[in-house]
């Protein structure tokens, strides 16, 4: 990810902190408290400011998001670290679609980006898997597809019941978000610290694959077909092709190293994504970014509030650690980001991992562990 100035006009990195609901505020506590750990030494200028945004406000005051919300975040903040929504006292979870989606579209974050990378390969189900063989970035359209909400029932509640559900899709969105995968396997390479900006002289720019289902679904994803055909002329350089999604989930499987950057639609990528993480352990291990450029954007990890788990200690904060590390990333912070990552794969190498990894640590234990990683080696 390109890095973006810092935007509020201060001499501050200022980070809107939103723990969300249930194990959400477990691992945002921990994250932050390695992040404090990563940037004191070099003196980041760095400040955290948190919102109660969750189930408990909303059932309380009947508020998700307060008026005027998103204009303050996207003036007055530089990057949103978001922990999880959803709580079993809001069957609709009305709240978390509000918060979240609601900042997705409102804040325009086009780009949601979902690296995979297998840091050890006990991790993985794939058998004689090694590292070197999962490493790659799911790159979905983040504002469009079947994910607006345009539809609605005819006769609900009958026997005669139609539910219609509108897949949306505009030539800029989707030109947008294949021209950001492009442009990101053009100044990106792999090496030992993930997919990384490349230096000089590396050797090729990453391959892009474009996925979409267009031999059914003839209008929305010609269109994809041809921005595709379109934009990659602009990328000789580029090695690409494309893949049906159903090709593209087999092939994942079958050899996952044969992919650096994976881009397609909004539904398509939520999947995908989820079956890539699946591929390095799961999704404990799993960040993304719901990105801008140049804009505030918000970075959290993929799995969901654990209600069943919350408040036991043992949820697990790798997930959110790893999202904060694309943070300070974005913020144009890269040794931070370094340290962030590495502890990470430190503490996997070590055996040092909550109980969903086979390991026996409590959350806690995981955040001062990642703390006094980056602590020694920043």
């Amino acid at each position: 990810m390109p890095a973006t100035p810092l935007r509020n006009g201060g001499p501050k990195a200022r980070i809107a902190v939103i723990p969300g609901d249930g194990i959400g505020k477990e691992v945002t506590a921990e994250a932050l408290k390695v992040i404090r750990a990563a940037t004191s030494k070099r003196k980041r200028p760095i400040e955290f400011v948190e919102f109660d945004w969750g189930a408990d406000k909303y059932l309380q005051e009947n508020i998700s998001l307060p008026q005027g919300a998103v204009a303050m975040l996207r003036d007055e903040f530089d990057a949103i670290l978001f922990g999880a929504m959803g709580d079993p006292r809001v069957p609709s979870n009305q709240h978390a679609a509000d918060i979240l989606l609601g900042l997705r579209f409102q804040l325009d974050l086009f780009v949601n980006a979902r690296p995979t990378e297998l840091f050890h390969e006990r991790l993985t189900p794939l058998r004689d898997c090694r590292p070197a063989d999962i490493n790659l970035m799911v790159l979905r359209e983040n504002t469009e597809g079947l994910y607006v909400g345009v539809g609605g029932f005819f006769k609900k509640g009958t026997a005669d019941e139609m539910a219609v559900q509108e897949d949306v899709n505009s030539r800029k969105g989707v030109e947008r978000i294949i021209r950001y995968a492009f442009d990101f396997a053009r100044s990106h390479s792999r090496g030992t610290a993930g997919l990384q900006p490349a230096s000089p002289g590396a050797q090729r720019p990453l391959r892009v694959c474009m996925s979409d289902k267009s031999n059914a679904m003839t209008f929305a994803h010609d269109l994809w077909q041809r921005t595709f055909k379109s934009v990659r002329e602009e990328y000789a350089e580029v090695e690409s092709r494309h893949f049906y999604i159903d090709t593209l989930a087999m092939e994942l499987i079958r050899d996952p190293g044969q992919f650096d950057v994976i881009v397609t639609n909004n539904l398509f990528g939520d999947i995908i994504s989820d079956l890539a993480a699946q591929l390095a352990g799961g999704l404990g291990l799993a960040p993304s970014g719901n990105i801008h450029p140049g804009k505030t954007s918000l970075f959290e990890p993929v799995h969901g509030s654990a209600p069943n788990i919350a408040g036991k200690g043992v949820a697990n904060p790798f997930g959110s650690v790893l999202a904060s590390s694309m943070m300070l990333n974005f913020l144009g912070w890269p040794e931070e980001a370094r340290l962030l990552r590495e502890g990470v794969k430190s503490a996997l190498w070590d055996g040092v991992s909550t109980i969903d990894l086979g390991g026996k640590k409590m959350t806690t234990e995981i955040g001062d562990w990642l703390a006094n990683y980056a602590a020694k080696h920043s």
